[in-house]
C-alpha cells in the first residue's frame, strides 16, 4: 500500500530516534562476506547470550561492512547518546567481558577498544583513537559507502532515516525525466564496471526510445577475482541500490528493472529481494510511486558461474535463460536488448552513485575527484597488504597513496613490488607507476584499468611471470568459446605462458603472444578477447627483466619485446 513519504521519512526518524538515544545501548556487528568469514555470526550468539544472561539493556544488529576488512569481526556500541566505541578481531570469548564493561558498567573496555566516533558535541572518548583518525578512514570519502556499518540493511526506515529515498523523492516532486537525465551528465559521472563511459549519455540512448517497454538492467555479477564492492553494496546498503536503479528507469522512461546477480552470493541475493520486497510495500516500486505519475517495477534475477555473463549482452542472453555468451552488434542494447526490447545496462557502482548526486546536485559531486574523472572509486585492497579491505577514495589520489597511506603498505617490513588492477583483463603495474592517480584515464595510460576497482598486492616475493600466468589461465578458463580469436588465443598464450614458466620457451614467443593479442583485439565479440592479452602487455612493459630471465638460449636465438626491445635470452629463472 503505498505511503506518502513525508509520513515515511516520520515514521523512519522515530525508528532512528529509538535505536540511538532509546534507553538501550546499541550493539552493531558487522556482517557481509567479509564480517561472516572472519566468524561475526559466532560474536552476534555470544552477545545475545550474554544480554539474556546478565539482563543488559541492549539491541544487537547484525550491519553490513565497515570496510575495514582486517578488523574483523568488527563490532561497536553506542550508549544512548553516546559515541560509538569500536572493538576490532572480536572472539566470543570476549563478548562477556565488553559487555559487561561497557554496557551493564558504561565504562568502554579501553584495553580492547580499537577506534571511537564522536558524540554529538564533538567530544570523543580519552584514551581512544577517534576514528577519523585512522589513516585508513580519514582518507576516505564516502559517498556510496555512507552507510556502511552504520545501518541494518534489512531496514527500510533505516535507509530512509539516514536520507535515503530523498532523492527519489526531490526527482518525483519537482523535476522532469530529462532534468534528472541532465543532472546525471553534468556531474561527469562515468562507469564504475569497467569501460568508464559517461553514464548520463548511455541513459540518453535509452530515453531517445519511444517505445513503451524499456528496461534498466544492474550487473552485479562481479567476476572480478579481488573485487568485492558490488557485492559489499548489496551485503551493507541494498536501498542504495535500488534507488538508483527506480532514478534510471525515471530519466530514461524505461518500466522495469534488474538486479542481475550470480547463483550462490546468497547474502547479496536475499538482501536484495528483501529490499524489493519492503519497496513494494511502501509504494516505492510499483503503479504511481510515491503518488506521482511514474509506474516502474524491479526483479532480482539468477544466472549460472560465468565469468562471461558480465559482459551486457551476454547477460541479456542469461537472463532469457540461454548460455551466456555475447551477442553480434548491430543491435546494440539500446535498441534490441532484453528479450528484444531497448535496454540498458549499468554497474551497480554506478547506479549507487546517483541517488547523492541528485539530493545534493551535480556540482557537489564534480568538487570531489579530478576533471574527467569526477567522485570517489571504491577500491579492494587484498594479496600482501597490512590492511585489506573496501575504501571508498577520491579519484585523484595516487596508486601510492592508496597502498601505503590506506593499506599500509606490505606486512613484515617487505616492499610492494607489483599490482594488479582491474581484473583479470586489467594490467600489472610496477613501483614506477604507483605515482600514477586513481584516474580512469591516467590508468589507462598507465597501461592498466581501474575496472571494477579491484587491487590485488604483490610483495618482493612474488614472481611476475606466474602472476602473468595464473590470469591468463583464468581468462582461457573462462572464456564462453563462441569466437575463435578468444578460444584459440587465450589457449595458445597460455601454452605458451606454461613454457616460459618452465624454462622451455624460446625467445620468439614473446613475438608469437604479440601476434596472437592482436588478433583477438581485433577479432573476439566482446572484452574478453578484446582486452586478453593486456595482462601480458602490461606485465612485460614493468617487469621485462623477469620475462627475460625465463628465456633458455636456444641456440642464441632473440627476439623483441611488444616495446620493440630486445630479448637477450642471457639469464635463465632459477
Amino acid at each position: 500500500m503505498a505511503v506518502a513519504f513525508d509520513e515515511l521519512r516520520q515514521r523512519a526518524d522515530a525508528r532512528w530516534q529509538d535505536l540511538t538515544a532509546g534507553p538501550k545501548a546499541w550493539i552493531r556487528v558487522g556482517g557481509g562476506v567479509s564480517g561472516e568469514a572472519a566468524g561475526c555470526d559466532a560474536v552476534i550468539e555470544a552477545f545475545e547470550k550474554a544480554i539474556a544472561d546478565t539482563g543488559a539493556e541492549a539491541f544487537v544488529t547484525r550491519v553490513g561492512m565497515l570496510g575495514l576488512c582486517y578488523a574483523e569481526p568488527l563490532v561497536d556500541i553506542a550508549m544512548p547518546g553516546g559515541p560509538r566505541v569500536y572493538y576490532a578481531n572480536v572472539e566470543p570469548d570476549q563478548v562477556a567481558k565488553i559487555l559487561d564493561s561497557h554496557v551493564v558498567r558504561g565504562q568502554p573496555d579501553k584495553s580492547l577498544a580499537f577506534a571511537c566516533s564522536a558524540r554529538p558535541d564533538g567530544n570523543g572518548i580519552d584514551g581512544i583513537t577517534p576514528l577519523k583518525d585512522l589513516p585508513d578512514i580519514a582518507a576516505q570519502t564516502r559517498i556510496v559507502t555512507r552507510n556502511f556499518g552504520r545501518i541494518d540493511p534489512t531496514d527500510l526506515l533505516q535507509y530512509i532515516a539516514n536520507g535515503g529515498y530523498a532523492g527519489l523523492d526531490k526527482a518525483l516532486e519537482s523535476m522532469s525525466p530529462d532534468q534528472v537525465l541532465e543532472e546525471v551528465k553534468d556531474s561527469g559521472l562515468r562507469g564504475r564496471g569497467g569501460a568508464a563511459f559517461p553514464t548520463g549519455l548511455k541513459w540518453s540512448f535509452l530515453s531517445g526510445s519511444s517505445a513503451p517497454v524499456k528496461y534498466i538492467l544492474c550487473n552485479a555479477e562481479e567476476g572480478d577475482p579481488g573485487a568485492f564492492n558490488d557485492k559489499a553494496i548489496l551485503e551493507s546498503d541494498p536501498h542504495t541500490l535500488l534507488e538508483g536503479l527506480i532514478l534510471a528507469g525515471y530519466a530514461t522512461g524505461a518500466t522495469k528493472g534488474f538486479i542481475f546477480i550470480r547463483q550462490g552470493h546468497n547474502e547479496p541475493i536475499n538482501l536484495s529481494r528483501k529490499a524489493v520486497t519492503d519497496a513494494y510495500e511502501v509504494g516505492l516500486l510499483g503503479e504511481h510511486i510515491l503518488g506521482s505519475e511514474f509506474s516502474y517495477d524491479a526483479e532480482v534475477v539468477l544466472t549460472g558461474d560465468s565469468y562471461v555473463a558480465g559482459e551486457e549482452t551476454a547477460l541479456m542472453e542469461a537472463i532469457e535463460g540461454k548460455r551466456a555468451q555475447p551477442r553480434y552488434r548491430p543491435p546494440f542494447p539500446a535498441q534490441a536488448g532484453l528479450w528484444q526490447k531497448p535496454s540498458n545496462i549499468n554497474n551497480v557502482k554506478s547506479l549507487a552513485f546517483v541517488p547523492q548526486i541528485i539530493a545534493r546536485g551535480s556540482e557537489w559531486f564534480k568538487s570531489i575527484g579530478t576533471e574527467k574523472s569526477t567522485g570517489t572509486a571504491l577500491v579492494c585492497l587484498s594479496g600482501n597488504i597490512q590492511r585489506p579491505g573496501l575504501y571508498e577514495v577520491p579519484m585523484g589520489l595516487t596508486i601510492r597513496q592508496v597502498l601505503e597511506d590506506v593499506g599500509g603498505g606490505a606486512p613484515n617490513g617487505k616492499t610492494i613490488k607489483v599490482i594488479q588492477t582491474g581484473g583479470p583483463l586489467g594490467g600489472v603495474l610496477g613501483e614506477e607507476a604507483f605515482d600514477v592517480e586513481i584516474d580512469f584515464d591516467a590508468m589507462s595510460a598507465a597501461g592498466a584499468i581501474l575496472g571494477a576497482g579491484g587491487i590485488i598486492v604483490g610483495d618482493e616475493d612474488v614472481s611476475v611471470v606466474d602472476l602473468t600466468r595464473a590470469l591468463i589461465a583464468f581468462n582461457q578458463f573462462e572464456a564462453c568459446g563462441k569466437c575463435f580469436p578468444c578460444r584459440l588465443g587465450t589457449t595458445h598464450m597460455l601454452e605458451t605462458l606454461d613454457r616460459v614458466c618452465m624454462n622451455r620457451a624460446n625467445a620468439n614467443d614473446f613475438e608469437l603472444m604479440e601476434r596472437i593479442g592482436n588478433s583477438m583485439k581485433v577479432g573476439s565479440l566482446c572484452g574478453h578477447g578484446q582486452l586478453g592479452y593486456n595482462p601480458i602487455l602490461s606485465a612485460v612493459k614493468y617487469f621485462k627483466d623477469e620475462f627475460d630471465a625465463s628465456i633458455q638460449d636456444h641456440a642464441g636465438a632473440v627476439g623483441h619485446f611488444p616495446d620493440g626491445s630486445m630479448i637477450t635470452p642471457t639469464r635463465t629463472r632459477p
